[in-house]
């Protein structure tokens, strides 16, 4: 599949599997309501526990209503683009199919061109673990494809193992780390 036939059927609603910075993501549009709740059912996962989004620059945090104070733009600056994953505060009801009424969301800044022009045709990705919920996620596209078989519509290629994205909480601008992955911050 082409990558303009890609961003047609992204923005269109529908679910793929592509290599991110990290490991392999189960992506879909952020803005589309409809397209978020496929994916909860794609993977099974837990209604109550949200997805990390994906962004092409720091400026689509707007879109989220998502104002940044001086601390957290420091620190984003310091380590975005790259393998970090930033909690921060997301109070819009609006958003609630997103943050599952934690009123906040998690974001990433990827480090990868392709994955970067994606996103800057299609907005915003939710871009959960490649895999069910409680399994291990997909290291290579014959395990994703195992998972979602004919459910997506596309597989990118190559065969991604590590670690997932470090996840650090900025929300009253402390610096926590919710779950240590690829970027080890101390």
């Amino acid at each position: 599949m082409s990558k303009k036939e890609l961003i047609k059927r992204i923005n269109s609603g529908q679910a793929a599997i592509l290599p991110t910075d990290t490991i392999y993501g189960l992506v879909g549009q952020a803005l589309n309501k409809k397209t978020v709740e496929l994916v909860y059912q794609l993977k099974n996962r837990r209604p109550d526990k949200p997805f990390i989004i994906l962004i092409s620059s720091i400026n689509q945090l707007k879109l989220f209503g998502v104002v940044l104070s001086k601390k957290q733009r420091d620190f984003l600056n310091q380590y975005w683009p790259g393998r970090i994953s930033v909690i921060l505060p997301c109070k819009y009801k609006k958003f609630a199919y997103l943050h599952r009424n934690t009123n906040s969301l998690a974001f990433r800044l990827p480090n990868d061109k392709f994955l970067l022009s994606i996103i800057k045709e299609t907005g915003p990705l939710i871009a959960p673990s490649a895999n069910p919920e409680g399994a291990k996620p997909a290291e290579d596209l014959r395990q994703a494809k195992k998972y979602f078989a004919n459910k997506v519509v596309y597989y990118g290629n190559g065969k991604l193992s590590g670690l997932p994205s470090t996840l650090v909480s900025l929300i009253k601008d402390r610096v926590e780390i919710i779950r240590q992955g690829s970027v080890k911050i101390s």
